[in-house]
């Protein structure tokens, strides 16, 4: 019995972290954040995110990250959940 509420414990706090894990704010984090948070983006994806939003100003929509060379929709799509503005 100990083991099943171990286990049963450990799924919920797995299932909590992970439901409620704060967004990335692409137009404030750094290129180590973007990396860490969002799927597909390494660390030159993630420094081209913050090199071009130095050079074009803050982003408007999360869609307009396919702007940025290297990010296409299909990444812009895997990750909405894990971005804000």
């Amino acid at each position: 019995m100990k083991v099943f509420h171990s286990l049963l414990l450990t799924a919920i706090l797995l299932f909590s972290s992970s439901a409620f894990a704060e967004k990335i704010n692409i137009n404030t984090a750094t290129a180590e954040q973007i990396a860490s948070a969002m799927t597909g983006i390494g660390e030159s994806k993630a420094k081209a995110i913050v090199d071009y939003r130095t050079t074009y100003g803050k982003f408007e929509s999360i869609e307009s990250l396919v702007n940025v060379d290297g990010i296409g929709e299909k990444t812009v799509e895997n990750n909405k959940d894990k971005i804000t503005l």
